[in-house]
């Protein structure tokens, strides 16, 4: 592979956008928030009434998307949809949930996998996702499987949302993690599971930065930075 990846693949929750985030800011490399293209999907989905039902039809939609991703302030990323700003909208519970049933066909899965390769350029990609290493991008020099307890990924997200003035429990954010999890670990196409030379991390207890070191230190070892 001329243009180095390192994906990251992982359920939702376990940190993997805080680490792609901090490892593209400190190697100066673009970034794929994969996630974020199936819940465009998803919501694009929603508003035109499509079902989700619909393998065909959420297919055609995602292979027409006009989406564009826009730096914004405070190492935050803009999601434009048609020019106008999703950002907060594709985040919402009922969105990630839509997502979840979108990124199980195999149609749109096939409709949204050139463009996230398209995004492998120099100097390099931070990849994450749930298949980066598995089938988008194979042949990278190294992949990371991040994970953590489903206790821990509700807790976190319980409080980011009650920062954001969300209302939610604990026991239904919970439930709904479970329900995704089995959802991605069991579906046909693309299945949750570390590809078999991964490293795989449990940041259940462990803090952001010590992840962040443990991968450089990897990326180091690999000889992918300097």
């Amino acid at each position: 592979m001329s243009v180095p990846v390192i994906t990251v693949d992982g359920p939702g929750g376990a940190g993997k956008g805080t680490l792609c985030y901090s490892l593209g800011s400190q190697l100066g490399w673009h970034m794929l928030d994969s996630g974020a293209l199936y819940r465009v999907t998803a919501l694009a989905a929603l508003e035109d009434e499509i079902p989700l039902s619909d393998d065909d039809a959420v297919a055609e939609l995602a292979r027409h998307l006009k989406l564009s991703f826009v730096p914004a302030a405070e190492g935050l990323t803009q999601v434009l949809l048609d020019g106008r700003d999703i950002s907060l909208a594709i985040r919402s519970e009922s969105c990630s949930a839509a997502a979840s049933k979108v990124a199980a066909m195999g149609e749109v899965r096939a409709a949204l996998l050139a463009r996230q390769r398209q995004m492998a350029v120099a100097p390099g990609l931070v990849a994450d996702g749930r298949d980066m290493g598995t089938v988008v991008f194979p042949d990278a020099p190294l992949k990371i499987f991040l994970t953590a307890s489903a206790r821990a990924r509700a807790e976190r997200r319980h409080r980011q949302l009650m920062a954001k003035g969300e209302s939610v429990t604990l026991a239904r954010l919970l439930e709904t993690i479970e329900e995704r999890d089995a959802r991605d670990r069991n579906r046909a196409e693309s299945p949750l599971v570390p590809a078999n030379d991964a490293l795989v991390i449990d940041s259940t207890g462990i803090s952001a930065d010590s992840v962040l070191d443990t991968v450089l230190q990897e990326a180091r070892l690999r000889e992918l930075v300097s």
